[in-house]
């Protein structure tokens, strides 16, 4: 015995003289380092700022010996520039990298594989940030993270604020060394992706619809989920057997879609909408999905995007469509405050095959804000219903399968959740019980509703402590308030090349303003007038595209503002950034007035993106053109230029052209945008016989509300809705007084 601990210590000992520490610190040093790299080894990135590099780590480690690339201090690695890191070798760990300052091309800026030739195997990136690492233009699509191989781990990493084009995090199975790959995605921080205005803003996405009769068994557990609001999808499962359980959805306009692909589990999982617009919580499509043990709390989510939606599928559809929902199981789930669920959702002409098999058991809806607990769509005859609660409080005739039911909440971190409720009588089939077990590895709970006390602590004291790289905590960039008085254009000129990347308020102290150039704006910008009413002259020298841009990132607004334009000679008054750029802009105007303006007040370039427009309390006088040109998206992509248009409280008179067009053209189904409010405006004497004076053209939400039109159009259209998609459309108390028609759709509702 003592010869054998001898021998195994000596084996030991060979082992760890062999293991070497290596310091690198270029890429070349990095490059040798791989190349010489034996299990168990440990290569050390020397603190700093790495620019421009491409780390191509294609080294074998063992099981029990990986090889550890790690930085010398967690987050002073700086990944900068023009960079990636790509893996294609077998147990390497990846640990405490910094993506900042920088983009990675078409390419991802994680990648399991190197150059699709080699894929990694075993490998793992943890304690890594990536934080707005975008390609420069929005629509220059890229991945941030790619798995390739097989059992790969992301963990303990933090994402935030993706913008530009493409998922954030894709699991590929283009390949048999990709598929049935095990990998694990857990303890991850994702948050921030602003609305995209298109498709491929998911966070996550499990296969594509060409793979998705395949395996790809990946775990999605334990991560938190916060205001990641890109798209419709989430975490989009386009592949078989994949397991999403305790994880944290808070605030996250969107949904968990079980897109293409069958027999995936949604377990344990809480969805914290907070009565934030838009917020839903899973979406079913395909067969044999379990849907399990979720609480979802204020999440206001309509449609596709509902706090649940089981969805109508296509007769014999192809893979990239939708498959009818079968052989479902959604049970044990509890609904607090949220709007309607959606039974036979997305009904149309193609999607006209409802679910068959769907046991929709043992759930809980406790609402008091909210009369109606659920939304049919087409016949409910292949769901069968069991014991579903519904609070008291909710006096209605319920389908079979719904009963009211007496019920208590229980204060959990602050957050309400529905007692559960065991009623006498009610079982579970044996056959049913004996696939939880299979696939949950415990029976189904008689107790209706979600188990709170073994899960709701441990899902949230997780995600709030032990999700993301600890050693990273998130700052957002602070600018300096600078205030500025500008007494002539050239002033104006001088303080926005001085004051770059900041917040700048220029106060307008002069009369007159005459402009000899275009001006980029790099800073966010405020005008505002040194006496209120005092009427501004703003002049030009030559004939301009635009007088401003707003680039991207930043925001223009003008306050209480008289600008006389008449000697202003320009096709657009304000453009947004012409660049493409993938960073956002705003605009607002605030109880100014605006005379005499030849042309087009605002246009949006061509895949340029404002979170919002915002007209209010203003008067634009006496001009002509097109006033608002939302128009050039018109690739047929679902794409649009602005997230929320509001024109509120304003007077809009004597004008010879149109006021509005918006474009989000296409079918595309995955965002939620545009809105367009229209709300409480005066509209006189405006012509514009060949257009409509506001054009709709896609647009997926308006309020035109209270609004006055007086000669307005009166031989053509005032106002003109065109759809291709399902849109949700509010006409509401307007007045037309000898002015034009309205060309309406099944989608706009009048009362």
């Amino acid at each position: 015995m003592l010869r054998l601990i001898l021998i195994n210590f000596s084996l030991a000992l060979c082992v760890s003289t062999f293991a070497s520490n290596t310091i690198v610190s270029n890429e070349k040093e990095l490059v040798l380092a791989n190349n010489n790299a034996k299990p168990g080894d440990t290569i050390i990135l020397k603190n700093g700022n790495w620019e421009n590099i491409t780390m191509k780590l294609n080294c074998k480690g063992s099981k029990d010996q990986p090889i550890v690339f790690k930085a010398e201090t967690k987050g002073k690695v700086i990944i900068s520039g023009h960079s990636k890191l790509l893996l294609g070798g077998d147990y390497i760990i990846v640990d405490g990298l910094y993506f900042t300052n920088g983009f990675s091309g078409v390419d991802a800026v994680i990648k399991f594989s190197i150059n699709n030739k080699e894929v990694a195997n075993n490998c793992r990136v943890t304690n890594t940030v990536i934080n707005d690492f975008n390609n420069p233009k929005r629509l220059d699509e890229n991945y941030w993270v790619a798995m390739y191989g097989k059992n790969n781990r992301i963990d303990h990493c933090t994402f935030l604020n993706k913008k530009n084009l493409g998922v954030l995090l894709a699991v590929i199975l283009e390949d048999d060394r990709s598929r049935a790959n095990f990998h694990s995605i857990d303890h991850n921080y994702f948050g921030f992706r602003i609305p995209l205005a298109s498709n491929a803003g998911e966070m996550i996405r499990v296969g594509v619809s060409e793979h998705c009769e395949f395996n790809s068994n990946t775990k999605i557990e334990d991560n938190y989920f916060e205001k990641c609001d890109g798209e419709t999808e989430i975490i989009s499962i386009k592949s078989c057997q994949n397991i999403v359980r305790n994880n944290l959805f808070k605030e996250c306009q969107g949904a968990v879609v079980l897109r293409h692909g069958n027999y995936n589990i949604i377990a344990n999982n809480i969805f914290l909408g907070n009565d934030k617009k838009g917020t839903g919580g899973v979406r079913v499509i395909n067969k044999g999905h379990l849907v399990v043990n979720n609480f979802f709390y204020k999440c206001k989510g309509v449609d596709f995007r509902s706090p649940l939606s089981i969805m109508n599928g296509v007769p014999n559809s192809p893979a990239n469509r939708y498959v009818g929902v079968s052989d479902a199981v959604i049970a044990n789930n509890s609904f607090y405050d949220c709007t309607p669920i959606s039974f036979c959702e997305g009904k149309t002409e193609e999607r006209s095959l409802q679910p068959k098999n769907v046991q929709f058991i043992n759930n809980v809806f406790y609402t008091k804000s909210d009369t109606t607990i659920y939304h049919i769509y087409d016949d409910m005859s292949g769901i069968y219903l069991a014991n579903n609660l519904v609070s008291k409080e909710i006096k209605k005739n319920f389908i079979n399968g719904f009963t009211n039911a007496a019920m208590e909440s229980e204060n959990n971190q602050n957050i309400l959740i529905p007692k559960t409720i065991k009623r006498a009588g009610f079982a579970i089939s044996d056959s049913l019980q004996q696939l939880a077990m299979s696939k949950l590895k415990k029976p189904l709970s008689l107790v209706a509703g979600y188990e709170s006390k073994d899960n709701f602590n441990q899902v949230l004291n997780n995600a709030y402590s032990n999700c993301g790289a600890k050693w990273y905590t998130y700052k957002p960039a602070s600018n300096v308030d600078v205030n500025v008085n500008c007494n002539s254009a050239q002033e104006i000129a001088s303080a926005l090349e001085k004051y770059k990347n900041g917040n700048i308020t220029i106060h307008l102290t002069g009369d007159n303003y005459s402009f000899s150039n275009s001006l980029l704006l790099k800073e966010n910008v405020i005008f505002i007038s040194d006496a209120l009413n005092k009427i501004k002259y703003f002049k030009s020298t030559a004939n301009l595209n635009f007088l401003f841009e707003i680039e991207g990132n930043y925001s223009l607004q003008f306050k209480s503002v008289n600008i006389d334009a008449a000697g202003l000679q320009t096709k657009t008054f304000i453009t947004s950034d012409t660049s493409g750029t993938s960073n956002h802009s705003n605009f607002a105007l605030q109880n100014c007035t605006f005379n005499n303006l030849k042309g087009t007040l605002l246009k949006t370039a061509k895949s340029s993106l404002l979170d919002s427009i915002q007209v209010s309390n203003c008067s634009l006088l006496n001009g002509s053109g097109l006033l608002f040109d939302l128009y050039d998206e018109n690739d047929k992509k679902g794409y649009y230029n602005v997230e929320k248009m509001m024109l509120v409280h304003n007077n809009i008179s004597n004008h010879a052209g149109a006021l509005l067009a918006v474009l989000r053209s296409g079918k595309d189904e995955s965002t939620l945008g545009p809105l367009v409010q229209i709300i409480n405006n005066k509209f006189i004497s405006i012509k514009d016989e060949a257009n409509s004076l506001i054009l709709l053209n896609g647009v997926q939400q308006s309020f035109i509300e209270n609004n006055t039109f007086i000669d307005c159009n009166s031989n053509f259209k005032a106002i003109e809705y065109r759809d291709e998609v399902r849109a949700a459309h509010i006409l509401l108390n307007n007045k037309f007084i000898k002015s034009g028609g309205i060309s309406k759709n099944e989608f706009v509702v009048t009362k």
